[in-house]
């Protein structure tokens, strides 16, 4: 037997470097990176000495390994070259010989051991021969399969002559596990040493084998237009063959299995799922997919909440939220009432139908039996409660949108608010072809995605905003939506399936009717909320917008009082409106100076009454200009209807030197001219009986003008009040101060009924007026009027422009 080869002489003791993962064999060279204090204080200690270290595999992956973590068998090797790096440093190491750590000692964080030189025979034996000459065919057939390995390799192993190198250079060039390579480091025996590298070249050579079977298998089915398709394919097969792996379509697969979709949605699905599995997720159209699939599993198709079916305990909410607006309380109240009793009496019905007893089917079972089918098919479609379309219709600030969300909570369901101002795209509402990039569900799919419910409140905010543009008409797409008769089967342009909107309660608010298509506006059931009078914007402070302001600033009801007195000061003086928006926006004035005060100075208290309200707030804004507007000839005081509520217009008419021309400013427009013309032509025929020149004209002009002239203005309404105006020009005596008016004129002098007279009737209280004239087919709209708007106002019911004249020119009426 030959002797072993001979040991290079090693010092007795040498710094330890701890490997982690990692083992680096004698005879070869490998780069390492040093980063932990110990193994850089290590590589300091070799390169300070003679570049010496021994390298040793620890048993686990810890940070701070101890004696008890390495293996005892490990390399001696020599640092080749050093170099910094971000963190620690680089080396380059080259094996020289394996060794056993006798003993192990950590000195001041530097680990040394005892060394013991392991000697490792090297002999050629005919056994020894074979063995080499047989991985010399493996790395033959090896480099014959894997075109990314170098031929040089082979040319290397044919030159060398010693086993042992042979063997070392193959297992670090292998992709063995450290474990084995930390055995074959302890391993004694040569030829079981090659027996372990053939076994692993044997095993590499399967490895690129199957490799170039699945390479071969996916290049079937591949095209010039499929390479990325091909790789796609190998994944596939290579799971495939490992037995591991789920692909991300057999999950969504699963996802559609237990979501419990409605038949025709789940076969939708169904049908998308299969086309991305046939699809790779390099390919533009598989993420579409994708996200159209999200999007299909979270709307919610059959998930709902449970209505609050309880008329007493609903109104008992929107009167918690909400003061007066009794139309639209009794409006939910009577929905869920109705509903309650179609609940109880379908429960009732189902209990009672009595089970048949089987009998031989024949000609007349099967006719009887689908006159049945028949029969019943409507009461179940009737069974099923569709949500109201309500529309509020009203000036801002009177709670329109507040009055949704409390509608929700007294139903006890989802409230998703939907805001259309501004919107001109019709894909707005059923959302972009799937075609495109980019594209969308419409808003409505995105509100019951967000409201994770099927009968949700959904409130169409500002319907009178839409607008019409090149992308087609919002309000059109709208027509299908808030018909009960159609919005169960909704198609959404993205989705391209049918969605059941018929459990949705949509309510729209708008400020204005004359904006909405004619067919949207014929689908909805109008409600509409007039502006609050004097007394019930007291009670909306006292109850809800005092409170709601003492705690956004921070205050206390003890820190600050504001008394009714003080209310009505703020409302007649500071604020002219519909709504409350702008006497709440007083209010937290008010509280801001007074949390400034308390902030200041501890302990103090305000006690708002009305000689303190010019305090906190300056000198008033409004005061009743009526009087003073109409202490000349030719003034007269109409009322009008605006989105923002009812408002008082002081009409002007002057008469001056001239030929008969008739002037017309203020912003009129088309029907408010003729409306100008129309009293002006009445006039001139009955001059003589109304006491006034019949040639009047004939030597004058006639200017009628309107304030505010910025603020555009049209309808018939001022026909009679521009009437007033001219006779009482034309007869130089004033109009009374407390009469305002409103209706339109005929050429014959006929006053025609209007709208908006709530709303006007609000709007000439506020300004002092005390007798109220309108037309007498408008007599039914008083009874309809708040009790203390008809005691402080007198309602006179006219029908001819006589009968107006005698009231407001009681002092110089002729006729």
């Amino acid at each position: 037997m030959p002797e072993p080869p001979q040991t290079p002489a090693l010092p007795s003791e040498l710094p330890v470097l701890p490997l982690r993962g990692a083992v680096v064999l004698p005879l070869t060279v490998a780069p390492l990176g040093v980063s932990r204090p110990l193994s850089v204080e290590a590589v300091n200690r070799a390169l300070a000495g003679d570049r010496l270290v021994l390298l040793l595999m620890q048993q686990n992956e810890a940070e701070e390994p101890t004696l008890d973590d390495l293996h005892r068998v490990g390399t001696v090797a020599v640092i080749r070259q050093m170099a910094k790096s971000p963190g620690g440093m680089r080396v380059l190491v080259e094996g020289i010989v394996r060794a056993r750590a006798e003993f192990l000692r950590n000195e001041r964080g530097v680990l040394t051991a005892l060394l013991k030189p392991i000697p490792e025979a090297s002999d050629r034996s005919i056994e020894i021969e074979a063995h080499v000459r047989r991985l010399q065919e493996l790395v033959d057939r090896a480099l014959s399969l894997a075109t990314g390995l170098s031929p040089d390799l082979k040319t290397l192993v044919a030159t060398l002559d010693d086993p042992l190198r042979i063997v070392y250079l193959l297992a670090s060039l292998l992709d063995m596990r450290p474990e084995d390579k930390q055995k074959l480091l302890e391993e004694d025996s040569l030829t079981v040493k090659l027996d372990a590298v053939a076994m692993a070249l044997t095993r590499e050579i399967e490895v690129l084998e199957l490799k170039g079977q699945i390479q071969s298998k996916a290049e079937k089915e591949m095209t010039d237009a499929q390479r990325e398709y091909m790789l796609r394919q190998q994944l596939k097969a290579i799971q495939s063959e490992l037995g591991e792996g789920e692909s991300e379509a057999a999950e969504i697969r699963k996802r559609v299995t237990d979501a419990e979709l409605p038949e025709t949605v789940a076969v939708a699905a169904l049908r998308e799922v299969d086309r991305l599995e046939r699809m790779t997720p390099a390919s533009p159209e598989y993420q579409m997919i994708r996200t159209y699939l999200d999007w299909m599993l979270d709307i919610p198709w059959s998930k709902t909440t449970e209505d609050r079916l309880d008329p007493i305990e609903a109104r008992r909410v929107l009167d918690e939220d909400h003061y007066d607006l009794d139309k639209v309380k009794e409006r939910i109240v009577e929905y869920l009432a109705v509903q309650k009793l179609r609940q109880s009496q379908g429960e009732s019905s189902r209990a009672q139908t009595p089970a048949a007893p089987p009998a031989e089917p024949s000609t007349a079972t099967f006719a009887a039996a689908g006159a049945e089918a028949r029969a019943t098919q409507p009461q179940a479609r009737v069974a099923r409660m569709r949500g109201p379309i309500l529309c509020f219709v009203g000036p801002p600030g009177v709670g329109k949108t507040s009055l949704g969300q409390s509608i929700a909570r007294a139903m006890n369901r989802k409230f998703v608010r939907m805001s259309l101002g501004g919107v001109r795209d019709e894909a707005e509402i059923r959302g972009h072809r799937r075609t495109y990039i980019g594209s969308m569900p419409g808003r409505l799919v995105q509100g019951l995605k967000s409201a994770g419910s099927a009968n949700p409140v959904l409130m169409l905010d500002e319907i009178d905003k839409i607008t019409v543009g090149i992308q087609g008409d919002p309000a059109a797409a709208l027509l299908e939506v808030l018909d009960p008769a159609q919005n169960h089967a909704f198609r959404d342009h993205y989705m391209e399936i049918p969605i059941d909107l018929s459990r949705v309660l949509f309510i729209a608010t708008a400020n204005q009717l004359g904006t909405i298509h004619p067919a949207l506006l014929d689908r909805m059931e109008l409600i509409s909320l007039s502006g609050y009078t004097e007394e019930e914007k007291v009670h909306i402070a006292r109850l809800y917008l005092v409170p709601r302001q003492l705690e956004e600033n921070g205050l206390s009801p003890s820190q600050l009082h504001i008394t009714d007195d003080g209310l009505r000061r703020v409302i007649t003086e500071y604020t002219r409106e519909a709504g409350v928006r702008t006497l709440e926006r007083q209010i937290g004035t008010i509280a801001r100076k007074v949390a400034a005060r308390v902030a200041s100075e501890a302990g103090h208290t305000a006690m708002v009454d009305v000689r303190e309200v010019e305090t906190y707030l300056g000198p008033p804004k409004f005061r009743s200009e009526a009087a003073f507007r109409t202490s000349r000839p030719g003034v007269a005081t109409g009322v009008a209807w605006t989105e923002a509520g009812g408002d008082v217009l002081f009409i002007e008419a002057s008469l001056m030197p001239g030929a008969g021309q008739l002037i017309l400013t203020g912003q009129l427009g088309s029907v408010m001219q003729e409306s100008a013309r129309a009293a002006l032509s009445h006039i001139r025929q009955q001059a003589s009986t109304l006491g006034i020149p019949s040639d009047f004209l004939s030597k004058q002009d006639l200017h009628i003008h309107v304030p505010a002239g910025a603020i555009p203005k049209d309808g018939p309404s001022a026909g009679v009040t521009m009437a007033t105006a001219i006779v009482s020009a034309a007869r130089g005596v004033p109009v009374e101060p407390d009469v305002a008016m409103t209706g339109e004129i005929t050429l014959s002098g006929l006053v025609l009924p209007v709208g908006g007279i709530r709303e006007k009737a609000l709007a000439a209280r506020r300004h002092g007026v005390r007798t109220f004239i309108l037309p007498e087919m408008n007599r039914h709209d008083i009874g309809e009027l708040p009790a203390e708007v008809r005691d402080d106002i007198r309602f006179v019911p006219v029908s001819t422009l006589e009968e107006v004249l005698r009231i407001a020119l009681p002092a110089s009426t002729t006729v």
